[in-house]
């Protein structure tokens, strides 16, 4: 396979779209602990209130991480243009394939915390069916 200097400036537009995804869900999910925080100040004893602080603790966990993988596969894919450009083909395909596994490994923690969201939401559903 012939690496070019397009083939890892292919992965900018996906990294970035999916860089930015990740932030949303940041900045959601901080929105989201400041609420429950506000609620937990008010009235500590709320039944699953600990319970959704605890996952949102792993889901913020899960994110740092998403986040921290993707930035590093894109650091690769700059530093595997540049192994192009000096015409050092063996260590540009090393790094172009270490910056696909880092993007693997992202995609597969935002697995989990999509996982981790579902069981959260099935947490408050609980709750509201309590309250019937």
């Amino acid at each position: 396979m012939e690496l070019s200097i397009t083939t890892p400036a292919l992965l900018f537009p996906a990294i970035s779209l999916l860089m930015l995804a990740y932030t949303n869900r940041f900045l959601a999910m901080a929105s989201l602990i400041r609420s429950l925080y506000d609620k937990y100040q008010t009235d500590p004893n709320q039944k699953h209130i600990i319970e959704q602080i605890r996952n949102l603790r792993d889901r913020i966990r899960l994110i740092r991480s998403m986040q921290a993988f993707g930035v590093v596969s894109f650091i690769f894919c700059v530093v595997c243009m540049f192994c192009i450009f000096k015409n050092w083909n063996a260590a540009a395909y090393i790094i172009f394939a270490l910056s696909i596994i880092a993007f693997i490994i992202s995609l597969i923690l935002s697995l989990l915390e999509i996982f981790l969201s579902t069981r959260a939401l099935e947490v408050a559903l609980s709750d509201m069916e309590e309250l019937k």
